[in-house]
């Protein structure tokens, strides 16, 4: 691996793509693209703070991926210096909030609270119980709220509706992932998360619970919320999404913790987040009525 690679996996480049999508749907959605200088700021933000974010968390977490063996992390297997990670953290945090300053007042807010947030929660957050965890899920939908407030006067129904469907997966994807990492989280930063307090089996179930509330949320969305309603380029692709995140959902709940399962659903969860973004991006620009 070399260092532009490690770099690359360091700051997982391919989520600020997705972050990326899910700025530019919220600003169709929300009141039209704005202009082209206003744009690729927008598009700054998102990338850069993004990368901030997971360069920062994989800087203070090398010794739990360490006890997990997570030899893919940079960090882990030596190609990068924790002393480098901690840099390219804050020079992206930098760049990502000097660019929103150029925006407005609230995209700047936005961009601020987020790089700190982003920061509190690697450092010591993620300890608190749910509180890191609520943290994550929220980071998911701030792209949507970003996007609303560079195009939009007031938060728009769409996007709070698809922020509650991102939240609550999210939470349940975090959920699930606490559920898969417990042995090492306990042992390296001795965590007392929800898997701690409840154990495993409830908190699988609660993920379930976030899941269906989210697919339920995203059936209302085809029956009653225009442009989604009656579109075919919102129903295929959200039923295959939704299906996805019921097997998993289920799969938890019924206690398989498997390393092929657990491998499966990290995979099956991020993909699955990734094609619903893509869906409210190309159901904003495209109408076909069943």
């Amino acid at each position: 691996m070399n260092r532009a690679v490690a770099i690359a996996r360091l700051t997982r480049i391919e989520h600020s793509i997705m972050l990326v999508i899910a700025v530019v749907a919220a600003e169709i959605i929300s009141g039209g693209l704005p202009s082209a200088y206003v744009l690729a700021l927008s598009i700054i933000t998102p990338i850069f703070v993004s990368m901030g974010s997971f360069a920062i968390n994989d800087y203070f977490d090398v010794h739990t991926d360490r006890e997990n063996k997570r030899t893919e992390r940079p960090l882990v297997s030596g190609v990068l210096s924790e002393r480098s990670a901690f840099a390219i953290a804050i020079f992206c945090f930098a760049i990502g909030t000097l660019a929103s300053v150029f925006i407005n007042v609230l995209a700047f807010a936005i961009a601020l609270a987020f790089s700190v947030l982003a920061f509190l929660y690697s450092y010591k957050m993620k300890n608190m119980l749910l509180i890191g965890n609520v943290y994550i899920a929220f980071s998911m939908v701030i792209p949507f709220l970003y996007g609303n407030s560079i195009t939009g006067a007031t938060l728009n129904l769409n996007i709070l509706l698809i922020s509650f469907t991102v939240f609550l997966s999210g939470l349940a994807r975090e959920i699930h992932g606490m559920i898969r990492d417990y042995k090492g989280d306990l042992k390296v930063r001795k965590a007392r998360n929800l898997i701690f307090h409840i154990g495993g089996e409830r908190s699988a179930w609660f993920a379930f619970t976030l899941y269906i509330e989210a697919i339920a949320i995203s059936i209302f969305m085809f029956f009653f919320k225009s442009p989604f309603a009656y579109n075919l380029v919102y129903l295929v692709p959200i039923v295959v999404v939704d299906i996805a995140l019921f097997f998993m959902a289920l799969g938890y709940a019924r206690k398989n913790y498997t390393d092929g399962f657990f491998r499966l659903s990290r995979n099956l969860s991020l993909g699955a987040m990734a094609v619903a973004i893509i869906v409210y991006l190309a159901a904003a620009l495209v109408y076909i009525a069943i």
